[in-house]
């Protein structure tokens, strides 16, 4: 009796499910220390007290945060798998310590509405990214540059600290993250190797992939707390 082989196609195929199952996997894993960490500034407010009226600590850890973002994206591929692996989960840690400071601003239900307005729109973005047949290279060019230009004109805002220029720079924001989910959902795909399957790299690579969409997630939650979300009286 004959064994099926399965073809080169179906094997790639499995592959690629694999690494994007390790992708999500990783990216939740992120989002579970970053509420757990959030959670417990929040079970004392004095915590977030303390943490924002010292300016260099929380400087400091946001400092600390984005170092790590530099170290992991340039870096990776010189690393262990366990040391890229930790350096995603301590990001994870620092951001949900500094993101804490939203419970001082937000009121908690809205906190938590906006989360899953924004879960439910990341799901669809990123089922869409991965599904659809077109290119959307341009959209993420086009995102990227918004996101420059989203920069610039915050750090300009921070200035005049206008409302209104607040509130449309939220409105592009979420425009700019919307597009950059998708954009990076599809290129999740261009980065599997199917050489490289079951070995340390396809780790450090599937933990790259989670760090960029978890930063999609957590900017495009930003921005659409921003917008939606009740201030505390």
């Amino acid at each position: 009796m004959d064994t099926y082989q399965p073809t080169i196609s179906e094997s790639v195929d499995t592959g690629l499910r694999h690494f994007v199952h390790m992708v999500y996997g990783w990216m939740c894993a992120g989002l579970l220390v970053t509420g757990a960490c959030a959670a417990y500034m929040v079970q004392d407010p004095q915590r977030i007290l303390n943490l924002v009226h010292n300016p260099f600590l929380f400087y400091g850890l946001m400092i600390a945060e984005l170092g790590l973002v530099f170290a992991l994206s340039g870096w990776v591929e010189k690393m262990e798998a366990s040391t890229a692996t930790f350096a995603f989960l301590f990001y994870a840690a620092l951001t949900g310590v500094t993101l804490s400071a939203v419970f001082l601003v937000y009121t908690r239900s809205s906190i938590a509405n906006v989360f899953f307005m924004t879960a439910g729109l990341f799901g669809v973005l990123c089922a869409y990214g991965y599904a659809t047949k077109t290119d959307l290279t341009s959209v993420g060019n086009l995102a990227g540059m918004g996101l420059i230009g989203l920069i610039l004109a915050s750090l300009v805002n921070m200035w005049f600290k206008s409302p209104m220029a607040s509130w449309v720079l939220s409105i592009v924001g979420v425009a700019v993250f919307t597009g950059l989910t998708a954009y990076d959902a599809q290129k999740i795909k261009a980065i599997y190797r199917p050489e490289v399957d079951g070995t340390d790299v396809e780790t450090k690579e599937a933990v790259l992939g989670a760090l960029i969409l978890y930063l999609d997630f957590i900017n495009l939650f930003l921005e659409l707390l921003q917008l939606f979300g009740r201030r505390r009286d």
